[in-house]
């Protein structure tokens, strides 16, 4: 879900990949990707806070029609 939403709102998808795997098995490379995008993971994980907030207080709904499933044989 977070991938979804945060790609929909125009995120680098690779900032979005990155936050999601939760860590670095190289030490080295996890301490220069933490530090080289810190301001874009803030930015971006303020954006989702704020997004779970609206939908805490009743978000977006959208109303739709359900159509009936046709199921084949």
């Amino acid at each position: 879900m977070a991938s979804t939403l945060l790609n929909e709102e125009g995120f680098n998808g690779g900032w979005i990949e990155r936050q999601l795997v939760h860590g670095e098995k190289d030490g080295v490379r996890a301490a220069y990707n933490y530090a080289q995008y810190l301001p874009d993971h803030r930015t971006m994980m303020q954006a989702w806070a704020d997004l779970l907030d609206r939908f805490k207080r009743g978000g977006e709904v959208i109303s739709f029609q359900a159509r009936p499933i046709a199921f084949s044989d």
